[in-house]
């Protein structure tokens, strides 16, 4: 079957992509089972997040805008399995307390999300670094050393944004709801990187101007990969979504072959639901 016949059939649910055995030994893993890879902490819901951030005590120690409280979040992230190096590189180059709200700064390197207003979250550092690590997996994202031509779904406040200018060579970020939008082009204004590209849209229908991408990663998720999204993933590259799953939600890999695409199921995590539309 041809890739232009496999794209004329979607939306295929996450089910009718092709996996492999190994993929579902992953999934038992992530169940409890015997196999799969170790699973990290699922993000907590925004009110759990808003609970959360009131107990805990200020941060002491060295200032936010030293590169020594950076250095610290990737040892942590290191500890925690992140291997890329370049992936580290910008986590330790990018300032995330820039990215929160200033009465949360002090709880910007600590591996939690927080909220960022409009019912949303900053993802914390581990989900982010795994995410944007198992990109790095991809044919195309191998052979070339960086993300080439990326897409984000969800821009947020910008921070992955900032991480993936970095690490991609042109990036469009979309963001169906306004404040944020705007409030992300505030954010990411002082970077002035002309490989940024903000898109104020429905972030369900991709970006089909910049495609095809050789990476696309999603900070909501949804019960079936968008078909827009597949459709505008060039072949060898590769797709990271969350994807609901039974109750919860798991990290799905999507890389797409010239006939076809294989998936791979991950661990479980806890994202902000995929919704489609604008809004102010």
């Amino acid at each position: 079957m041809t890739a232009e016949r496999t794209a004329r059939r979607f939306p295929l649910a996450l089910g009718r992509l092709r996996g492999t055995a190994k993929d579902e030994s992953a999934v038992a893993g992530a169940r409890g089972g015997a196999a799969g890879p170790a699973m990290i902490r699922p993000q907590r819901h925004v009110a759990t997040a808003h609970a959360d951030a009131a107990r805990r005590a200020t941060a002491v120690g060295f200032g936010l805008d030293s590169a020594d409280v950076r250095a610290r979040m990737v040892a942590r992230l290191r500890s925690e399995g992140v291997a890329n190096e370049t992936v580290l590189a910008a986590f330790a180059a990018v300032p995330r307390h820039l990215f929160v709200d200033p009465a949360l700064a002090t709880q910007a390197y600590e591996d939690t999300s927080l909220p960022i207003g409009h019912g949303q979250t900053i993802s914390k550092p581990s989900v982010v670094a795994r995410m944007l690590e198992l990109l790095f997996g991809g044919a195309r994202a191998g052979a070339g050393g960086d993300l080439g031509a990326v897409l984000e779904i969800g821009t947020g406040c910008g921070y992955q944004a900032a991480l993936l200018c970095r690490l991609g060579r042109r990036v469009v970020s979309v963001e169906r709801l306004k404040a944020l939008h705007d409030k992300a082009r505030g954010l990411l204004a002082p970077l002035r990187d002309s490989r940024l590209r903000l898109v104020f849209d429905d972030g369900m229908r991709g970006h089909p101007p910049g495609a095809p991408y050789d990476s696309i990663v999603a900070a909501a998720g949804g019960g079936d990969i968008p078909p827009a999204w597949l459709e505008q993933l060039a072949v060898g590259g590769r797709l990271v979504a969350p994807v609901q799953r039974g109750r919860g939600q798991v990290l799905v890999v999507v890389d797409r072959h010239a006939d076809r695409y294989t998936h791979a199921v991950h661990e479980s995590v806890k994202f902000v639901p995929l919704k489609s539309g604008l809004a102010g």
